[in-house]
Order: C-alpha cells, then structure tokens, then sequence
C-alpha cells in the first residue's frame, strides 16, 4: 500500500514491530467473555420461554450471536491468538455457526484488503452498484441471506464463479462447502428425531431476525467512500460506544485496521490515535446517522451515479477528505 500513502510516516519498523504482538491472553479474554454474554442471554432465553420476554432476550442474542463474525474476521487475520492453530480452530467453529465458512471468508477478505473498493477485485463488492431498493434489502438481511445460503450450496456442488477464489483454491473450497452441508443435515436430521426446536430457537432465528443490527457495521465501513486505491479515502470508521467497540472486536476503528491489517485488535485503538495524530482526523460517523444519509443518497440516484474517486455519504455537519501523499 505504499503507492497510496507513505505507513512509514504514521509508525516506523520499531513502533510497527510492537503493535503487531499477538497475545493468548488477550484473545481468550476477549473470546471468552463474548461466548459468555451468548450463553448467558441464552440461558435468559430459556427462562422466560413462554412470555413475551423472548422478543427481548431473542434479540439480544441474535446481535450477541451475529456479531460473532468480528470475532470471525480477526481470526482471519490470525492475530486473535498467538498460538497459530488456536485462530484457525475458532475460525472454523465460528465460520460454521455464522454459516460463512473460513477457507471461503479468508479468500473472500484476503482480496477485500488486497484491493479494497476496486469494484473487479475487491470480493466484498462482487455485486451490482446498489439501487435503493437493493440496499434496503441487504440492510435488512434477504440478501444477504440468500447469497451465504446459494453461496454454500453452489460451491458444494463444484461450481466457482467468484472470480477472487484462484483455481489452487477450488476444491478446499467445494470440499469445505460439503463439510458444512453435510454438518448442517445432521443437525437437521437429529432436531427432527428428537423432535426439538432448540437449534431454532436458540441459533438460526435469533441470527436471522437480528441480522440488520449486524449490517449497520457492514454496510459502513467503505459504501459512499472513494473506489481509489487510497486506504485514508476508500474505508471509513465508526462512531460507537464502548460497549458496541467491544462487540465488535474494536473493527470500527476500521481505517486503522486496513492501514495495517496485522495489527492486533485490542491495539486498533492506539494505532488508530498515532494515524489521527500524523495525518489528521480519519472519516469518521455513526451507524445511524450513517444510515439516513446513505439511504437519503440512494433515493437521489443509484450508487453508481456518484463518480468514482468521490466521497459521497458524509456527515450531517459536513465532512473532511485528508489525503496523505507517500
């Protein structure tokens, strides 16, 4: 990424060397604490079953449960874990409820950091320009749905068309699809043996109601932006809280994150105030505010009526394009 800015100017080899440290500590904390926020607001579920309190604990966990995949994508980057293997064993158990699998999601994201709002490269935009209507349908989750469930099933029947899965990549691909699949049916299988609603209830529902509180992150983190090759211009960054940084695994510092991809995400925050500090205030808003002025744009004219190298949804109050030149 040298071609867009100079990374020697935010953290030098030194500073670069200490912000990538991994740590078994801090990623079992990290892990453990948000499988313990699901099993408790499961165990919330479970008690109020049969009131109207399962609106609320449902929710809770499907946010809980969705928001799984942050943990996903770090694992990707292996740099929850220090121990190698241990990113790749959760990776993989996560990949499977999130029904994402990992070798697909690390190819799939590999090409997304490679080549980051080009729309012939970049597997995060392997789609048509948004409409309005095409937005409002993957914000709330049909789409997005339906393309991990198509997604699943064509790869287990061996036909590729993503075009950032290389043909070396293909058959861990397809064979990774039909382990999934057929994990899948026997759980299937099995709920209807024993005649139970559980792995509804307490899995699939919740993640499926709840996937739009999920998408306000995805949705985000680059539309609007720049499509140049320009780290500082084509990602953007959330305003949240605490809390809601901490569900997330810190992505929504998410323009310190694709600067330098190898940082850990429990040391995002600090690479996130040395970027701010070198090269002035990164784009920046929050999720709601995102969404009125994304939706507010897309009513004037589809997404690919804005010209490439702009930035096109910003803040109310104005916002601020910084470019670093190397």
């Amino acid at each position: 990424m040298e071609e867009v800015f100079s990374r020697r100017k935010i953290v030098n080899a030194t500073e670069l060397k200490y912000l990538n440290e991994r740590s078994d500590a801090r990623g079992w904390a990290q892990m453990l604490s948000h499988l313990g926020l699901i099993a408790g607001l499961g165990y919330a579920h479970y008690l109020v079953m049969g009131t109207w309190w399962v609106l609320l604990t449902g929710f809770g966990l499907g946010v809980a449960l969705n928001f799984l995949y942050a943990a996903q994508h770090e694992l990707s980057h292996w740099t929850v874990f220090k121990t190698k293997g241990l990113n790749e064993f959760w990776g993989r158990v996560i990949g499977f409820f999130m029904l994402f699998p990992r070798d697909f999601d690390l190819i799939m994201h590999y090409s997304h950091h490679r080549f980051t709002q080009n729309w012939d490269k970049d597997g995060e935009l392997v789609r048509e320009p948004y409409t309005l209507k095409t937005f409002l349908l993957w914000m709330i989750g049909i789409t997005y749905w339906r393309n991990r469930i198509w997604g699943i099933l064509r790869r287990a029947r061996g036909v590729i068309i993503e075009p950032y899965i290389h043909a070396n990549e293909e058959a861990k691909v397809i064979r990774e699809s039909r382990l999934h699949l057929l994990a899948y049916a026997a759980i299937a299988a099995a709920s209807v043996y024993f005649q139970t609603w559980v792995v509804l209830t307490f899995w699939i529902i919740p993640l499926i109601a709840t996937k739009p509180v999920h998408q306000l992150q995805n949705t985000i983190e680059h539309l609007g932006l720049s499509h140049n090759h320009d780290i500082l211009n084509n990602t953007r960054s959330t305003r949240t809280n605490f809390f809601m940084r901490w569900l997330c695994w810190q992505m929504p510092y998410h323009t310190a994150h694709h600067s330098f991809p190898s940082v850990p995400f429990w040391k995002l925050r600090e690479l996130n105030d040395k970027i701010e500090n070198t090269c002035g205030e990164v784009h920046r808003m929050g999720w709601i505010e995102f969404q009125i002025e994304a939706v507010k744009r897309l009513m004037a004219k589809d997404e690919d009526g804005y010209p490439m190298d702009e930035v096109w949804i910003v803040p109310v109050k104005g916002g601020r394009t910084v470019r670093v030149e190397s």
